[in-house]
């Protein structure tokens, strides 16, 4: 059965909130490490008066959907109450309800990798479906609109200084490994944006690009796009050659390259996420839906 886009988006979003959620309760409760934006201020308020996160979430967040929900699209906006509501919901699950016995004082390292991991994890399944978790970038929105200020920064300067007022339950320790964690979970959240489908983009100007181009296509079944192109120094008009492959083809794109025309110039980038045809969808299945 396949799920229309909007199913799709919430059936992620509310996994991204669980993971989140799961991590947060069994890495940083249980091991004192802390969290920025709202969700490090709830922290806070449960180590210091004891209140359950699950509540001064929902709490924390609510005067903050008031001020900024002229600031969302429509779609935004609901995806951002489901993400900080489901994220409050499974925070109470996974305290009250599954509990798990994660306690890893002993190895406060792992316990931040795994922190980050998770967090980071459901964050950036979160993210990649539209939604958010409310707090930091809600205000960083509003300032971004009302002043101008950038909204990376703006979350960047919350995190930081909810990090350093959570010293108030933490020893120095138990920051530089906070610190650890959101190094990971912010690593994990740009490879979840970036999407599991990366590449190499290849951009090829040699004078023998029709030669280059049918190897490629009998070599390594690869597509490429011909641009028209003319040389600055030259101003001799000539094909470029436009071509992206998986990491594992470079290699051998370079050697078919270089056996052809060894004074070709190319350049080689990264593509950060691929989709279509010879990456996500089966060429076999794309050619049958042409017949």
């Amino acid at each position: 059965m396949k799920l229309d886009l909007k199913t799709k988006e919430v059936l992620f979003i509310l996994l991204g909130a669980a993971l989140y959620a799961f991590g947060l309760v069994n890495f940083n409760m249980k091991n004192q490490l802390a969290e920025g934006g709202v969700t490090g201020i709830a922290l806070i308020l449960y180590n210091l008066l004891h209140i359950d996160p699950a509540f001064s979430n929902i709490a924390l967040n609510i005067p903050l959907f008031f001020a900024g929900w002229k600031f969302f699209r429509r779609n935004e906006f609901i995806y951002t109450l489901l993400g900080t509501f489901s994220l409050s919901g499974f925070l109470f699950i996974f305290q009250h309800l599954f509990a798990f016995n994660f306690t890893l004082r002993h190895d406060l390292f792992l316990a931040a990798l795994f922190s980050g991991v998770f967090i980071g994890g459901g964050l950036g399944i979160i993210f990649r479906y539209g939604g958010t978790t409310g707090g930091s970038d809600i205000v960083a929105r509003i300032t971004h609109k009302r002043y101008g200020w950038s909204m990376s920064k703006t979350m960047l300067v919350i995190d930081a200084t909810v990090i350093v007022v959570s010293l108030v339950y933490l020893d120095y320790r138990q920051m530089m490994y906070t610190l650890v964690g959101v190094f990971v979970g912010a690593r994990m959240i740009d490879t979840i944006q970036k999407g599991a489908y990366a590449g190499k983009a290849v951009m090829i100007f040699s004078r023998k690009s029709d030669e280059i181009a049918n190897k490629i296509i009998d070599s390594l079944d690869r597509s490429l796009t011909l641009i028209d192109g003319k040389g600055g120094y030259t101003r001799r008009e000539m094909n470029v050659l436009y071509c992206v492959v998986s990491r594992n083809e470079v290699f051998r794109l370079k050697n078919l390259i270089q056996e052809i025309d060894p004074e070709a110039f190319v350049t080689v980038n990264d593509v950060h996420e691929v989709f279509g045809e010879g990456f996500t969808i089966d060429k076999s299945l794309a050619n049958s839906t042409d017949k």
